[in-house]
């Protein structure tokens, strides 16, 4: 049983009769003795509340930042009008509106309610107890029961770095004219034939056109198209760290680097499979926790969002070897790998600077990282004596990072260190130097 405001009212009402009647105490006792008289009536003409039946239409995906429907069908197969109030509970960070549904339904009456959601993180959200308040006709106390009628909603990346892929695209398009121009006798695949001129490689010499000519024909050469990139995202604790601004929510505290490095794979990916290479992706802390391998052009990047989406960093030190291992079994040619993670000097010199060169010395390989914008700025501050202990502290970090980055590219290592609206056009933009440059 379960009291309204109502109930509460009439209680407190009920003083006023007993603090000027000349027998308070008997006056108390009849009308308390009505008021339960009342209670108990309400309660038996209550619908009753456990006798509802509830089923949900279908799980739904939406992005971050974008809000989303979910819908709950509510039966009433008793005779008794059901009047009250449902509750479709989900966890706070769902931030469900609204939060209760007053509803009336007839016996044998279906309805259905409409929840929106409005996730401020990224995963899966689940649905919690659905609260069903029944209330009587004199609106005094009623019956409450509680269901589980499971449901999940998927919270996909919202890949914001999108934005960009227009303009990288024009410029994929532009190389795509000038490579051969360029470079022309230089990579492994075939491009094609013409004369030969004083100072070609007489290994390019095709001696079985020049004997259907009358001149000596050589063979050009182009750089491949179709490379094999490996994204790999590193979900250990150093992926945890909140920096930058949360543009899809009023949360000061920003994105979780992993989901900065999620928009900069993402938009990566979209662009390798434009330019005709076979992307594969890797998300590894101590274990692998997702992989996409093998997936078609148009099949990648979904793949890629729902491989994603259910990721959330790992409070533990990532297992270096046990990642390159991991890519080094997936690759057999030479490839293009780049590691999504941070350039924290004593989480690399534990870990992966042991290990790198066995991927340095067979592949090209590209760290990206995303900085802290907040230690710019604690670096800037001079106005009293904390101030400038946190531009030290700040400075000493930022010489740190750059430090790492140079022994980084002495191991033959590309870095990309941006900010984290940034790093996924930097890290597209060293992609499409790699390429220009024949690299790749």
């Amino acid at each position: 049983m379960v009291l309204t405001g109502r109930a509460g009212l009439v209680a407190l009402v009920c003083v006023l009769p007993i603090s000027v009647s000349p027998w308070p105490a008997e006056t108390f006792v009849v009308l308390l003795g009505l008021l339960l008289v009342a209670l108990v009536v309400d309660v038996a003409l209550a619908a009753s509340a456990s006798g509802l039946r509830l089923s949900r239409l279908g799980d739904g995906a939406a992005r971050l930042g974008e809000p989303v429907e979910v819908a709950l069908v509510i039966e009433n197969p008793g005779r008794r009008t059901f009047r009250g109030w449902v509750r479709d509970s989900w966890a706070p960070s769902a931030r469900a509106e609204p939060r209760t549904h007053e509803v009336t339904i007839v016996g044998g009456q279906r309805i259905r309610v409409d929840t929106t959601l409005r996730p401020m993180r990224r995963g899966d959200q689940r649905s919690a107890l659905v609260t069903a308040r029944s209330v009587g006709p004199l609106g005094l106390a009623g019956r409450q029961r509680s269901h589980r009628v499971p449901s999940q909603v998927r919270i996909l990346p919202p890949f914001l770095s999108r934005k960009h892929l227009p303009s990288r695209l024009a410029k994929l398009r532009e190389l795509d004219g000038a490579i051969p121009v360029l470079i022309r006798g230089q990579g492994t695949e075939f491009d094609s034939l013409r004369e030969y001129v004083v100072g070609d490689d007489v290994r390019s010499i095709d001696w079985r056109a020049t004997a259907r000519r009358a001149d000596v024909v050589v063979r050009t050469w182009r750089p491949e198209r179709d490379r094999r990139v490996v994204i790999v995202l590193d979900t250990g604790r150093t992926s945890a760290g909140r920096v930058g601004v949360d543009p899809t929510a009023s949360d000061p505290s920003g994105w979780p680097r992993l989901d900065w490095s999620m928009d900069a794979a993402l938009l990566l990916a979209a662009l390798a499979s434009r330019a005709g290479d076979h992307v594969d992706f890797v998300a590894h802390d101590r274990v692998p926790r997702a992989g996409v391998y093998h997936a078609s052009r148009t099949e990648l990047l979904p793949q890629l969002v729902e491989a994603m989406a259910p990721l959330q960093p790992a409070l533990v030190e990532s297992n270096a070897p046990a990642m390159v291992a991991t890519v080094r079994r997936r690759l057999r040619g030479r490839a293009l790998v780049v590691l999504l993670t941070d350039l924290n000097p004593s989480a690399l010199d534990e870990g992966l600077m042991g290990v790198l060169p066995q991927l340095s010395s067979r592949h090209r390989v590209v760290i990206a990282a995303v900085s802290d914008p907040r230690v710019d700025l604690l670096a800037t501050g001079r106005s009293d004596a904390a101030q400038v202990y946190d531009a030290a502290a700040a400075e000493r970090s930022r010489n740190d990072r750059g430090l790492i980055a140079t022994r980084l590219r002495r191991h033959g290592v590309d870095v990309v260190d941006a900010r984290p609206e940034d790093l996924a056009p930097a890290l597209a933009d060293r992609y499409l130097a790699m390429k220009a440059s024949g690299k790749l």
